[in-house]
């Protein structure tokens, strides 16, 4: 079959046959070596040194949701990468952050990418946001035998549900089990002290402006206090990766939009360097 399919330069029939809606399960059917959750690790002894991704947050207005992430990744102590991508697109109206082990993680967001657009391909029709989660949280759980091992992934999940007219947040553990977010949500090494920055900020009727100033005030808190967490670097012009998700699908921040942000944000911390205060009462 396979000296034949080189001679005439034609896929298996098995290829060219629409069957599961699932990518990964055609995979599992065709190639399940090359699946992540397969692939066999070396014995190894210790910790693995690996780069990670930090923090990762969301917050939902009225008119959709925001997903915001810091630009460091780190190898131990050290500082990987200063400049890192770790929010993506998964389709039109959701997107997906990431933290964990940087290159199984991007790699899984790919996976995850084709996913849905295997689905809208052999249905026709768009996955709806709730059935995005619960694929995405499959991913997860295939990599648990990794998770073991210390190179777990636990990404952050947004998007506009046009079904239900509104921006929905999920967050996941290393299992892959899954829970829907009322308002904001964190993940990353400096999740504690992004979500108790927004827990005194958020509200339900912010504007979109307004919560895209509390993403970017939540990455700061949590750049203050977690080595792990890259704060918005000026001289380098490294600012963090906003993105917003509304009835007109997903669109991310161009540099000159997140860099007006946090230099806002910056001259206000001359004079608050701990940030804005919430009322007692």
């Amino acid at each position: 079959m396979e000296a034949n399919t080189r001679s005439t330069g034609r896929l298996p029939a098995a290829f060219l046959t629409p069957g599961s809606s699932s990518f990964m399960d055609f995979l599992s059917d065709h190639s399940p070596e090359i699946l992540p959750g397969n692939r066999s690790l070396p014995p190894m002894q210790g910790a693995v040194e690996a780069p990670h991704g930090t923090t990762i947050v969301a917050a939902s207005f009225p008119g959709g949701v925001v997903l915001a992430g810091d630009r460091r990744a780190t190898m131990g102590n050290m500082i990987a990468q200063r400049d890192i991508e770790k929010v993506f697109p998964a389709d039109e109206y959701s997107a997906v952050g990431i933290a964990g082990t940087a290159g199984l993680a991007v790699e899984m967001v790919k996976l995850f990418q084709l996913e849905l657009e295997h689905f809208e391909k052999v249905e026709g029709a768009t996955l709806s946001l709730e059935g995005k989660a619960n694929r995405l949280s499959t991913m997860i759980r295939s990599n648990l035998a990794m998770a073991m091992q210390g190179l777990a992934v636990v990404p952050l999940f947004a998007g506009y549900d046009v079904d239900r007219g509104k921006g929905r947040i999920f967050s996941y553990d290393v299992t892959g089990g899954r829970s829907e977010e009322r308002g904001y949500a964190a993940t990353g090494s400096g999740s504690v002290f992004a979500r108790g920055s927004m827990k005194k900020l958020f509200r339900d009727d912010l504007t979109e402006e307004q919560t895209l100033t509390l993403v970017v005030q939540a990455l700061y808190d949590a750049a203050d206090d977690d080595s792990a967490t890259g704060g918005p670097d000026v001289a380098r012009r490294i600012y963090p990766i906003v993105t917003v998700i509304t009835d007109e699908g997903f669109r991310r921040l161009d540099d000159a939009e997140s860099s007006e942000i946090a230099r806002a944000i910056l001259e206000r911390r001359l004079e608050q360097p701990d940030g804005p205060r919430a009322a007692l009462l």
